[in-house]
């Protein structure tokens, strides 16, 4: 297996690189076509993604979708209340808009399947927010229903656009680390402080919860679980293992040429802040084991001072040298004895990767070419997956084995019931 991994990156190291970095053959792509988009979630990420997708020429903001309407009141302020632009309650309404070439989604992450899913079968190209679903299933569901209407999906995963994360993962490839035996991915975060307990409240004027929950489990409203603090609650998000976890799994699964690990196994809970509202862990190690290396995956909340004295990144740890790379550049440090260099390369100063990967998405549409997309929904697919198999393995407790010829886990029910995705309220689970 070590050999077959090996050969993959040398003889598809050139190759794929293609899909990972950004693309600037515009000649080809018919500039002149003007496309329309349209946003669903437009509080966080969902606006980012928006101003920065409006910045490509040629791009026109003509819905917007928000079952907040405080939201929709302050971003169409922000678009100084351009007429050409139609706000809706639900979804289902814009995707119905045959003037909307594209759609952004922007929501809480359990919604990203139903609505991916829906703007597919309505012919949308979609840009959907990391990480792709919730659970397992829905991973794979995203990515059938994508392949069947050959639609072109660009999954939120910038890093995957920045060109100095391309000039790690190539020398990561070239072998001149020496065997790679362990992967270090990480996210210490010290900016969060303990989630406040607050009671169970009625929803704000203007908010349409029963909308907003969607196919979660009904709940009382409570202001924790709203807008940007859902991450932390499991109707809706994995925590930090989701919501950081994909960034980083990405780069590191894309640069070893692996997908799915053969067993992970996770232990932490809430140690830093046991008392708070959010359910999620604020401390997390989980050991993924693929073919010929482990990964290392570590989260912890109120501490800045991660490996490497890096807040955030991936380390690739070979016998000749580790590289370590994360948004502020990247590092190769030598073995001692190694022929290798010590090498420190920043991140180029004012470019946008957000900016990239969104221009990436645009020139896909105009060429009508979902080969070309930075971090297709297959990538997205992969990178959730993993991440989601480290929150089953702290869940159950449990050394999971994963059996792909299956895509189940081997002799462990709790951790397969755990694969699959439970829709509430009358909302069904999305078929092909």
């Amino acid at each position: 297996m070590a050999n077959q991994r090996r050969d993959f990156i040398k003889t598809t190291g050139l190759g794929i690189m293609a899909l990972g970095v950004p693309s600037f053959a515009t000649n080809s792509f018919n500039q002149s076509k003007s496309i329309n988009i349209g946003v669903i979630g437009c509080n966080g990420m969902g606006w980012s993604n928006t101003k920065s997708i409006l910045k490509n020429e040629g791009v026109n903001l003509v819905g917007i979708c928000d079952v907040d309407k405080n939201v929709i009141s302050k971003r169409l302020k922000e678009k100084n209340n351009d007429s050409r632009i139609t706000s809706y309650s639900d979804y289902r309404e814009l995707l119905k808009n045959k003037n909307i070439d594209a759609v952004i989604i922007g929501t809480p992450d359990h919604w990203h399947c139903k609505m991916m899913v829906d703007a597919c079968k309505a012919g949308k190209a979609v840009y959907v927010e990391k990480p792709i679903a919730n659970t397992i299933e829905e991973c794979h569901i995203m990515v059938n229903v994508a392949k069947k209407y050959n639609s072109i999906v660009q999954v939120g995963q910038w890093q995957r656009s920045g060109t100095h994360y391309k000039t790690a993962i190539d020398f990561v490839r070239s072998g001149k680390l020496g065997n790679i035996r362990l992967v270090k991915v990480w996210a210490y975060q010290g900016w969060m402080k303990p989630v406040p307990i607050k009671p169970d409240s009625k929803a704000p004027k203007g908010v349409d919860y029963t909308s907003w929950l969607g196919p979660a489990p009904t709940r009382p409203f409570n202001e924790n679980r709203f807008h940007f603090n859902f991450r932390w609650f499991w109707d809706y998000a994995g925590g930090l293992m989701t919501d950081w976890g994909v960034h980083e799994i990405d780069i590191a699964l894309y640069a070893m040429g692996a997908t799915t690990p053969k067993s992970v196994m996770a232990s932490g809970g809430k140690l830093a802040y046991p008392d708070d509202a959010s359910e999620t862990p604020d401390t997390l190690q989980t050991v993924f084991e693929y073919d010929d290396f482990n990964m290392l995956w570590e989260h912890a909340t109120g501490i800045d001072s991660g490996p490497y004295g890096r807040t955030e990144g991936i380390a690739f740890i070979g016998n000749n040298g580790t590289l370590v790379v994360n948004r502020g550049g990247y590092e190769i440090i030598p073995e001692k004895n190694s022929n290798i260099e010590a090498v420190k390369i920043a991140r180029p100063e004012g470019v946008s990767y957000l900016d990239l990967h969104t221009k990436n998405f645009i020139e896909a549409i105009r060429a009508k070419d979902n080969s070309i997309l930075n971090t297709p929904i297959e990538s997205g697919s992969q990178a959730a997956i993993n991440a989601q198999m480290g929150n089953i393995a702290y869940k159950t407790r449990s050394k999971i084995y994963w059996d792909a010829s299956k895509n189940k886990f081997k002799n462990n029910d709790k951790a397969n019931k755990l694969v699959n995705a439970t829709y509430h309220n009358n909302w069904k689970k999305p078929t092909l």
